[in-house]
Parts: structure tokens; C-alpha cells; sequence
């Protein structure tokens, strides 16, 4: 997968780092889930996920990013709805984005990014 941003400025950066790992389904009944995450995360010293300290709890939610709802496809645009998201600011949403499939390679583009800027996301399909 691919995941990077172009903000307002117009400079590019992996906003999951240079090797995001994250899963995209889109199952046939119309349902979607996401999940975005960067494959530095650090582990918590506490060994305890509700223990975390504010600067690992703060690299957690700066670089991951999932949610799940339904989906459709609408001409060239995914469109999303938005059941609950890990960003709260999303839920409830309707986001719809440009898209090209070509053979096993989806590449969505996301207009407003929650983290600002454009984002383009670049999924394979699992074999």
C-alpha cells in the first residue's frame, strides 16, 4: 500500500510513514472497513493499551486512522458512509472520491484529508 498527502503548499510527505500498512474491504454486500497504520508505532512500556504514555498515546493517533460503514460506487467516485471512525469528526460522514481501478490496483484519491491536504491512497489486491 501507498498512503501520502500534498498540503495546501503543495509539499508531498507519508503521512503513515515511508511503510504504512493498512487494509481496505470492500465486501459485496456493500459494507467497507479501513484501517491505516504506521509500521513504526511504538510499543507501550506499560504493556497496557489503556496505560499508554501522552507521547505514545499521541504517536498512536497520529498514525493510525480506521473506520467502517458502507460503500458505493457512484461513476468514478467511492463513495463513503461513515458508520464510526477512529478520527470521531468522520463519523456520520458521506465522503465520496475519485477513483481508477486498474487491473489489481485501486487508487483513491481523498479530497479533504482529516490531517489536511489531499491524501492518495494506493491499495493491491490481496492474492
Amino acid at each position: 500500500m501507498v498512503a501520502s498527502t500534498l498540503d495546501e503548499g503543495g509539499k508531498k510527505s507519508d503521512l503513515y510513514g515511508p511503510n504504512p500498512k493498512g487494509m481496505l474491504i470492500l465486501a459485496n454486500d456493500g459494507r467497507y472497513t479501513i484501517v491505516l497504520l504506521r509500521s513504526d508505532l511504538p510499543k507501550f512500556a506499560s504493556n497496557n493499551r489503556t496505560m499508554g504514555t501522552p507521547e505514545e498515546n499521541k504517536a498512536v493517533v497520529q498514525g493510525t486512522n480506521a473506520h467502517f460503514g458502507t460503500y458505493a460506487v457512484e461513476g468514478d467516485k467511492l463513495v463513503l458512509r461513515i458508520e464510526a471512525a477512529t478520527f470521531p469528526n468522520s463519523t456520520g460522514a458521506e465522503q465520496r472520491r475519485p477513483f481508477t481501478l486498474t487491473g489489481d490496483e485501486l487508487k483513491v484519491i481523498v479530497p479533504v484529508a482529516s490531517g489536511g491536504g489531499t491524501s492518495t491512497l494506493v491499495w493491491k489486491r490481496a492474492k
